[in-house]
């Protein structure tokens, strides 16, 4: 028997998983969960489901003692997108004065692509319950380019049935840094606090040429709503962080010593001080950061990867070598960041003979939108510029390879010091071109995408021999999970097989459940799916479907909040937010 669905479009949901249940326990001598085993549902084969955000899978419960049983997982509505809650308008785009931006209509540009969930309790158990959510994209006005927003909601946690509701919603405020551009994927951090990205980041190079038809000059005229505002794009492409104090405040900030990328999201190793980068687009680079404190990312030292290929096989592997870029404080660069522009970083050449005889280097780059290749050469004195500001060239010039695809969310597993990173398209950079200015990366194309799994250790030291000042480098990465192409498509219209993933975006890992949750933003699967994946059985589930069009968003899984369990998820066009109650998975009885 089908499970009850949610049809009508939602901004955010969860699911909720039990905590662990004993079918003929005695009360008095609680049994433990030993097990979870998510069983997978079927692809959507109706209307009604292919048109539905909507869960038919369940978990197999198994117990100390030997008895299980199977508790079936239902999807969760919080919101949707133009939705009115305590009279505010669920994902509105809001000016620099926190007023709501209109069309000419006088309607409210509102978005329908909520993103990131961060769900989090302030002052522990009898704290309030808050979740900081993204809106990726906003509908453009007569201007253009619009401002977007993140989102902090109030919610109500009813402690018995673990449903929750949101009461109240208010636009967290950038204007201290002109505003958020287009904000992806995001993380709760170890220190309780959301760290967010700013993905796209814009093209100086291409802003300084021509301003007035530059995005970032629409974005910047719609935020202040003046039209003679001229844009910085320099303001834009860094990690974002929200704290929430226990009065309901959210302070927002961006890490400018991080570097400036297409950040998708960031992942912390448990020293709370090593970050690992996913970099969206076309000819990207992995990235490290280690802060200077813990739980503190206002200064540190950034590095970048290359790639050293060890096998092609099952989406490659490869060992990785680490180049510093820097060292830098947020306040320094942020200084930088309004007072510089491209052109006082890097000399350019199109001669090829000039280029070669005055020491620049060719690079192929997503900074340029990986398009052509370009001449550069750093100015004397601008490397810690070029290296925070526009860290994807000066990767390249050092030697980083700039050849990822779609690189993705990573998260980690703690347990067996592992990360996961999501590659939505093996493609294009990741397989072998020969007229690259190099070509580090050479894999059979994979139009699925795939995961991989990076390997952790201490006492390792950069390309120069010098020490990194962490126990969590990344020393290898290979892939664990790939998807498959079909050379026909299905009766489905599926051209990736529908049974395996395909375009895997979000990421997160359960330290509980042993599990890698997976969301897909695919145009190879009729309808984008949700994956369970277990690393220690290998056993892949699909557990939710999304509505045809719509990309599964917003992943996050919360082992215990108040004694409850949720996977926080979502989807894009239409928009959803809601999540899967799991506590059913570990109640103990």
């Amino acid at each position: 028997m089908k499970n009850s669905k949610i049809i009508v479009p939602l901004l955010s949901a969860a699911i909720l998983f039990p905590t662990a249940v004993n079918v003929h326990a005695n009360p008095n001598k609680p049994v433990e969960v030993k097990s979870v085993q998510f069983v997978g549902m079927e692809a959507p084969d109706t209307e009604a489901e292919r048109s539905s955000m909507y869960s038919e899978a369940s978990a197999i419960v198994t117990l100390n003692d030997g008895s299980q049983k199977i508790v079936p997982l239902e999807y969760k509505s919080l919101a949707r997108p133009g939705e009115v809650i305590n009279g505010k308008v669920v994902g509105a785009a809001y000016d620099v004065n926190g007023h709501i931006i209109k069309d000419k209509n006088g309607n409210p540009i509102v978005s329908t692509s909520p993103d990131a969930n961060s769900l989090l309790s302030v002052n522990g158990k009898s704290g309030k319950l808050y979740m900081i959510n993204h809106f990726e994209s906003m509908p453009s006005n007569e201007i253009g380019n619009m401002p977007k927003a993140l989102y902090l909601n109030t919610i109500v946690q009813d402690k018995r049935t673990g449903e929750m509701k949101i009461t109240d919603i208010n636009p967290i405020d950038f204007s201290a840094d002109g505003g958020v551009w287009t904000p992806c994927a995001g993380v709760l951090s170890p220190w309780n606090t959301h760290l967010g990205s700013e993905e796209y980041e814009p093209d100086a190079r291409a802003f300084e040429a021509n301003p007035e038809k530059s995005a970032v000059t629409q974005f910047a005229r719609n935020y202040y709503q003046d039209a003679n505002v001229i844009g910085n794009p320099y303001l834009y492409g860094h990690t974002t962080e929200v704290k929430v104090h226990p009065n309901g405040e959210a302070k927002a900030i961006k890490h400018y010593s991080m570097g400036r990328l297409s950040f998708e999201n960031v992942t912390v190793a448990p020293d709370n001080r090593t970050v690992y980068f996913g970099d969206d687009g076309g000819y990207t680079m992995s990235f490290m950061y280690i802060a200077d404190q813990a739980n503190d990312l206002t200064a540190g030292t950034l590095y970048a990867a290359k790639w050293n290929q060890t096998s092609d096989q099952n989406g490659g592997s490869a060992n990785m070598e680490w180049i510093k870029l820097g060292h830098a404080t947020d306040a320094e660069i942020k200084e930088l960041a309004e007072s510089i522009k491209f052109s006082d970083i890097f000399e350019t050449t199109t001669d090829a003979a000039y280029a070669q005889a005055n020491g620049f280097t060719q690079i192929k780059t997503n900074s340029n939108g990986g398009k052509n290749p370009e001449w550069l050469k750093v100015k004397p004195g601008m490397e810690k510029a070029a290296a925070f500001l526009e860290s994807r060239r000066y990767g390249a010039i050092l030697g980083a390879t700039a050849e990822f695809n779609k690189m993705e969310t990573l998260t980690f597993n703690k347990a067996d010091n592992k990360i996961y990173m999501a590659m939505s398209n093996i493609e294009k950079g990741m397989t072998k071109n020969s007229t690259d200015p190099v070509d580090d990366i050479q894999l059979p194309k994979i139009s699925a995408g795939a995961v991989y799994e990076m390997n952790l250790a201490k006492g390792q030291k950069d390309r120069n021999g010098k020490s990194i000042n962490s126990d969590y480098v990344v020393t290898s990465m290979s892939g664990l999970l790939t998807g498959e192409d079909l050379a026909v498509k299905d009766a489905d219209g599926n051209t990736a097989n529908p049974d395996k993933i395909a375009n895997p975006d979000n990421l997160a890992f359960s330290e509980k459940y042993k599990t890698l949750f997976i969301a897909e933003d695919s145009g190879m699967h009729t309808n984008n799916f949700g994956w369970a994946y277990n690393v220690e059985t290998k056993e892949l589930s699909r557990i939710i479907s999304a509505p045809d069009g719509g990309e599964v968003t917003g992943i996050q899984a919360v082992d215990n909040l108040n004694g409850k369990s949720y996977l926080m998820v979502g989807s894009q066009n239409p928009g959803n937010i809601g999540y899967i109650d799991l506590t059913a998975l570990n109640t103990k009885k």
